[in-house]
């Protein structure tokens, strides 16, 4: 699935609250932008039996108190399996996800500090890494840029 296809997705399943439609539409270059940055158009997601996204907690090893929690998106569903021994799970589903969708879900994540994309199936040497704070002030830009490009020049008449 192509991105504008999977912003168009966005767009068509957003809370018809008047808000959300618009503003899916006026971040969508941000979240094109990184997608393009990615290999894949679509990547696998571990969930729990409640379907919320696996959150693992990974600690520096140089200092023990420095912890991030991250999300995992796989390439391959073999690859889920093979990196992520959650992955071995019964209770667990890997659930493919178009890249937009889990950029857009990454800015509600609360707990979450990054979603570390692996780009290479078989190999866990290639990522790509979004953090969720980087990733809330370029979407603030984008609709500051968005919002300025509509005012209404205070000389227009």
């Amino acid at each position: 699935m192509d991105l504008k296809t999977q912003i168009q997705l966005l767009i068509d399943h957003a809370p018809r609250d008047g808000i959300t439609p618009h503003l899916v539409s006026a971040i969508a270059p941000a979240l094109i932008a990184i997608a393009k940055k990615l290999r894949h158009s679509q990547y696998y997601i571990l969930q729990n039996s409640e379907e919320s996204w696996v959150l693992t907690t990974l600690s520096n090893r140089a200092n023990p108190g420095l912890e991030k929690r991250v999300i995992y998106a796989f390439p391959t569903i073999q690859d889920v399996s093979l990196i992520s021994p959650a992955g071995l799970d019964p209770q667990m589903l890997a659930k493919i996800v178009p890249v937009t969708h889990i950029l857009f879900q990454l800015v509600a994540l609360e707990p979450v500090d990054s979603i570390v994309f692996l780009e290479t199936p078989g190999q866990t040497t290639h990522t790509f890494e979004v953090q969720r704070s980087q990733l809330q002030n370029l979407l603030q830009q984008q609709i500051k840029q968005q919002q300025s490009g509509k005012q209404i020049p205070p000389n227009i008449a």
